[in-house]
């Protein structure tokens, strides 16, 4: 499958098949892997490591506050636990067990968060989560990542493995571009720059990545060169490449599927703040609650396109020109 806009065209994958498929390589390669679900196994992909490694994997039912709970307990005899659901419930729901049960006693346990953000669609507000990057940044220990498509998902996983403490890895339901090969490294904590230019930086996370490397195209035609960064990791966060492109473009945007608040635009904003000021602004989920609706429909609906990065982009330019 394909999409096509302008001159950049992008082939496309549901990132949570890259997960799926992370899992088998690291159950291939590592028998202390397991993996516990929750009544979900083929609509998270869950269902070939399930076919493969039919003893290490652990259907825990409807009970998300249970299975973080176990997940715990296993890791602290030696294996290395990928729990994963939908992320309104895994994180939504279970945020005392990976505040305190998982967090605060830093076990070693790998938490996929499926169907995120409102691309997951018809399921509605109750499905659609928006506010997990908010929650688990504010967890000491975490890692969170953020993957731009399948590829990088599947490394994410793996990558996941090699992380002692808990870790994050998010992940939607939908077909999302392919902006990323296999050659392409996946350094955790190391944005990964997408596009130079020297005027204005977008910085996105999962499938805004593309959308950001649309925006790219449509200003390179009217003269404004967009860097865009792939910030895969929200947690840590690469501080570096953020103040580089503040010092060297001097406007930033963020780009994410998540609410405006406590997400990645936040975090960024934290960093600009502290150390080289510029004018930024947000592309977001803005303060609302989802809708059912097709995932493209709602992508339009909230805001979450190239066509609005662009606007945004010279907006800010506009207040970066002004303080020339």
């Amino acid at each position: 499958m394909s999409k096509e806009t302008g001159k950049r065209t992008f082939s496309e994958r549901p990132t949570r098949a890259g997960w799926g498929q992370g899992l088998m390589d690291l159950g291939a390669a590592h028998e202390d892997v397991v993996v516990l679900v929750s009544d979900n196994t083929k609509s998270l992909n869950v269902d070939t490591f399930e076919q493969s490694f039919p003893e290490r994997m652990l259907q825990m039912g409807i009970s998300e506050q249970n299975m973080a709970g176990v997940a715990a307990g296993m890791s602290r005899f030696g294996f290395v636990p990928f729990y994963v659901t939908y992320s309104a419930f895994g994180v939504g729901r279970a945020f005392d067990q990976l505040r305190v049960t998982i967090g605060y006693t830093g076990c070693n346990v790998k938490i996929g968060g499926g169907h995120s953000g409102i691309s997951v669609g018809p399921d509605g507000a109750t499905h659609q989560m928006l506010e997990d990057i908010a929650l688990l940044r504010s967890l000491p220990g975490f890692t969170i990542f953020v993957p731009a498509d399948w590829e990088q998902t599947r490394k994410a996983t793996i990558a996941a493995y090699d992380i002692e403490g808990p870790v994050y890895i998010r992940f939607g339901r939908e077909a999302v571009p392919d902006v990323t090969t296999a050659d392409d490294p996946f350094i955790p904590g190391k944005a990964q720059v997408m596009a130079e230019g020297e005027d204005i930086t977008c910085i996105a996370m999962g499938q805004m990545v593309s959308e950001a490397l649309l925006a790219h195209d449509e200003l390179a035609r009217i003269g404004i060169g967009l860097r865009v960064l792939n910030m895969h990791t929200v947690k840590p966060l690469d501080e570096a490449a953020i103040i580089k492109a503040a010092e060297e473009t001097g406007a930033i945007i963020t780009a994410e599927e998540h609410q405006i608040y406590g997400g990645l635009g936040s975090a960024v904003a934290q960093v600009v703040t502290r150390n080289h000021p510029v004018p930024m602004d947000y592309i977001a989920v803005m303060d609302r609650y989802g809708a059912s609706g097709k995932p493209g429909e709602l992508l339009d609906a909230f805001g979450l396109r190239a066509n609005d990065i662009v606007n945004r982009a010279k907006q800010t330019l506009l207040r970066k020109r002004s303080q020339l």
